[in-house]
């Protein structure tokens, strides 16, 4: 079984549209949306396609806390982690593949694919820089090693993802790129090329691609030789 976990803040514009296209992979699977006290409609619109789970006692939750909020209720062998606004273009196809490759490969402990920007939103920014990126997370899983992926698409065995203890909750941003990194130190991690998603690209498109690119650099760093984000907080883009 695949669990789908979605963590959530505030995203009754997006996740209607990422709940359905989810709703439509035929496999055994369950949804869960891992919510930050939303405060639009995301909690109703998420209820009618998923187990809404929100923090207790009022607590603060970051984008890892989510996370590893969904893992402890999924019950799947395999989990995979989407951003809420995100869609997987012929899902059943682009699961049976994604299973295939980790089926026949017991090594392969975590498993990304390329970005992309719906083609409608798309920039000229975005068609530069998704397929560099995806380029550089090709080289960094296949050949030489080192887990790299971002937050928008990450399937992980459950097993693997319980021993490692999940997420480290402490970062605010890049736990997706450091969370990789742990796991290629666990077996391999893979980039399975052919395989994409699409998403909005909101971030870079509202804060501009220099900013971003910036944070993404500055927060890489510092996590890699600070263990700890660049970033303070990272800041809700809607």
């Amino acid at each position: 079984m695949i669990s789908f976990i979605v963590p959530t803040k505030n995203e009754e514009k997006t996740i209607e549209k990422t709940l359905k296209c989810i709703s439509e992979y035929r496999g055994e699977k369950e949804i869960i949306v891992s919510d930050g006290r939303s405060t639009d409609g995301t909690i109703p619109l998420a209820q009618k396609y998923a187990t809404v789970i929100e923090p207790k006692n009022n607590a603060k939750q970051n984008i890892s806390i989510g996370k590893n909020g969904g893992a402890k209720k999924a019950r799947g062998e395999y989990l995979v982690f989407l951003d809420a606004d995100v869609c997987v273009p012929d899902i059943n196809s682009f699961f049976q593949k994604a299973e295939s490759i980790l089926l026949s490969n017991p090594k392969i402990v975590g498993l990304t694919v390329a970005i992309r920007v719906f083609p409608e939103n798309e920039n000229l920014g975005d068609k530069i820089i998704f397929p560099v990126f995806n380029f550089y997370n090709l080289i960094l899983n296949n050949y030489l090693g080192i887990g790299a992926a971002v937050g928008e698409f990450q399937m992980v065995r459950r097993d693997v993802f319980e021993k490692l203890g999940g997420y480290d909750e402490r970062l605010v941003a890049s736990e997706d790129y450091e969370f990789f990194q742990r796991l290629a130190k666990e077996g391999k991690t893979y980039f399975a090329k052919g395989l994409k998603i699409y998403h909005t690209g909101r971030r870079g498109h509202q804060i501009g691609w220099p900013k971003l690119l910036s944070q993404w650099v500055l927060n890489g760093f510092s996590v890699a030789f600070r263990k700890r984000a660049y970033t303070k907080e990272w800041k809700v883009i809607r």
